[in-house]
């Protein structure tokens, strides 16, 4: 039987605990160590009976793990990601991958440089449902996909901020904290966007961030989506309520993505297809049927995968490249939203 694949975890808060589980639970990897500054998180990572550490490089020089989660906060992650990739360990990063595409690029270009893998923790990839909405889209069962609707409507309550008073602050709102991972999807079903127009909303709670955004973004396909996110708004559509991802959140039997095809359209998560029934006329019947799909938790997946990818037998999903993507376009987003006009994603890279 192969040795299993020794995994740190560096941030032992909401996310990385949830990392930890996964680890524990995993027939392929073990937990080596656990790294955090909290003395609270410190306490409660010592339960779990491996080294816990308060600085990442001592981590590394005495343990020598064979892969790196970083589920730290964002302004964190460039330092800590080069610091991983200089050891010549694989790491995989939270979302968003950094604060900037810019920091994001030196990640990435550190990473070719030095033959590290490096992933990004958009974990929807690896959801059962996305994959088979992925090949449905390959298959041609709905076309060629013209247009998207995607909704990101929830209310975070106001002991969310008061916790992590961070969260209020410009650069926190929900443009690049939430709408990065919808935008990653919007990505991985439709292709490279070239240009977006936004308009955002300052918080209502008085927050230096904005708290309602809607963007049109225009793909190198043609398809043309609009994306719509608060969190400030009550409502089911979202896919954190409507996924059943994370049993953290009540789960609802709506839908939040609507993508047309000319030959059918499909919505998520529930997977349904539209079809008429024999060719496509709004004067016949249109009817729906149900894709099947895997239900594996998707941070299960994402992880065995890592092992994969650690042991050189897969090579990884969601690359360094793709996170510096998705963070352009949310960038794009914010500079069309305070600029009031289109901003193309090539002006963004000069800007």
């Amino acid at each position: 039987m192969s040795p299993r694949t020794r995994m740190a975890v560096v941030g032992y808060g909401l996310v990385g605990r949830r990392h930890v589980d996964v680890i524990i639970r995993s027939p392929k990897a073990e937990l080596a160590a656990i790294v955090d500054t909290s003395p609270a998180n410190k306490a409660a990572a010592m339960d779990h009976g491996v080294p816990v550490y308060a600085d990442l490089g001592d981590m590394i020089k005495a343990e020598s793990p064979d892969g790196v989660i970083l589920a730290t906060p964002t302004p964190l992650h460039i330092e800590q990601g080069l610091a991983c990739i200089g050891a010549g360990c694989p790491t995989l990063i939270e979302k968003p991958i950094a604060v900037s595409s810019n920091e994001a690029r030196l990640l990435t270009d550190a990473a070719d440089k030095a033959g590290v893998p490096l992933l990004v923790g958009h974990h929807r990839r690896h959801n059962g449902m996305v994959q088979a909405a992925k090949s449905a889209i390959e298959s041609g069962i709905i076309g060629d996909i013209r247009a998207v609707q995607a909704t990101c409507w929830f209310f975070k309550p106001d002991y969310y901020f008061e916790e992590a008073p961070w969260r209020t602050k410009k650069g926190a709102g929900p443009i690049s904290v939430n709408l990065v991972h919808d935008v990653d999807l919007l990505r991985h079903f439709c292709g490279e966007v070239v240009s977006v127009n936004a308009v955002a909303a300052p918080s209502r709670r008085g927050f230096e961030n904005e708290d309602l955004a809607t963007a049109v973004l225009v793909f190198s396909s043609g398809t043309i989506a609009t994306i719509s996110v608060s969190d400030s708004i009550v409502a089911p559509w979202s896919w954190e309520l409507t996924a059943r991802e994370n049993p953290a959140y009540p789960a609802t039997s709506e839908s939040c993505y609507l993508i047309g095809g000319s030959k059918g359209g499909l919505s998520l998560p529930d997977l349904r297809v539209w079809q008429h029934e024999q060719q496509p006329d709004w004067w016949t019947p249109i009817s729906a049927n149900n894709l099947r799909c895997k239900t594996d938790d998707p941070l299960v997946v994402q992880m065995e995968h890592f092992v994969e990818v650690i042991n050189g037998r897969q090579k990884p999903l969601v690359t360094g490249w793709e996170g510096l993507k998705s963070l352009e376009v949310v960038e794009a987003i914010t500079r069309s939203s305070q600029l009031g006009r289109e901003v193309s994603i090539s002006e963004k890279r000069a800007a």
